[in-house]
């Protein structure tokens, strides 16, 4: 088991808050540092000081940790050029010595696109399938050789294919809650299938759906690695109480079911409860990236309570 700390630096932290919590995480035996990949606070609050790129802080992370693994879960693919993305992530797999690890994913957040001029077209499985595929191609082609794509959204011509990333193969993390094309995307590209915010039926049920994926195209099912994300309240009552005030909701709505909340022995036993689902990764959410003595509880009293 694998244990990661998921961040949302959009909600209104700098790269000093997030670079406080990857070194904290990485001196508490946390295996990553993953964080959002947006561009627009969500919800009510100061904005300030302003969104971080993900991949220009993943960079700076890289160079200033030297034994999380750190990725984005997850980027959206109306962000950048397929071939740009392969080139920023084998850049920052090399800047902390194959440490980097790319989620990928459809986007959803219409407003962020607005806001910075993005475009945000309504139909997006077609760019994440074929993203994947080129930016997969150009990590796997052969040193010394070029790769070329002819697809509905990209062409590319005569690529020199580089750079290479220090991992190969280099992780990919797909995930979400999609019946047919997300599970079907995952077996075929990823090394990950992540689910998040859903409870434990719903956990299982969707583990087993992109097992089915994988032996339709006869992969094995078991070389796919399976995670888990939930949003973390830890700690005494009083703690979480202060967790949900965080995040703007009343204790009385937040459930256990699709939450880490409450005592470490209470985590551990839901944690516990995962890995039996066949969880190999769990990614706890922390929303205020400031609050280190969160983070701290969690590695102190909860990770020497949780299987490996």
């Amino acid at each position: 088991m694998e244990y990661c700390i998921f961040t949302e630096p959009q909600q209104g932290y700098s790269y000093d808050d997030q670079l406080a919590l990857a070194q904290a995480a990485e001196s508490h035996g946390f295996d990553g540092f993953f964080r959002s990949d947006h561009y627009l606070r969500m919800g009510d609050g100061d904005p300030q000081p302003g969104p971080t790129d993900a991949w220009t802080t993943l960079a700076g992370l890289a160079r200033e940790t030297s034994r999380i693994r750190l990725g984005t879960l997850v980027s959206s693919v109306t962000y950048r050029y397929p071939g740009v993305l392969a080139i920023q992530v084998a850049g920052v797999d090399a800047m902390s010595n194959g440490r980097a690890e790319l989620g990928l994913g459809t986007g959803w957040f219409e407003q962020e696109h607005r806001a910075y001029g993005i475009p945000f077209p309504d139909k997006r499985f077609g760019l994440l399938e074929e993203q994947l595929e080129v930016v997969t191609g150009l990590w796997n082609t052969p040193a010394g050789q070029t790769y070329s794509h002819s697809g509905p959204h990209y062409t590319l011509e005569d690529s020199p294919a580089l750079p290479k990333p220090v991992q190969s193969p280099m992780p990919v993390i797909v995930g979400g809650g999609g019946p047919k094309r997300t599970p079907a995307i995952a077996a075929r590209f990823a090394s990950e299938f992540n689910i998040g915010f859903v409870d434990e039926p719903t956990v299982a049920d969707k583990f087993a759906t992109v097992s089915a994926a994988c032996e339709r195209i006869d992969r094995d099912p078991a070389t796919l690695k399976r995670s888990v994300a939930l949003t973390t309240l830890a700690g005494d009552p009083d703690d979480v109480r202060r967790h949900a005030a965080v995040l703007g909701r009343d204790l009385a709505d937040i459930s256990p079911e699709n939450h880490f909340i409450g005592d470490a022995a209470t985590i551990a036993e839901k944690v516990h409860r995962l890995a039996a689902l066949g969880a190999e990764r769990i990614y706890f959410q922390l929303f205020d990236l400031a609050d280190l003595d969160h983070l701290d509880y969690l590695g102190r009293e909860v990770l020497p309570l949780l299987p490996r």
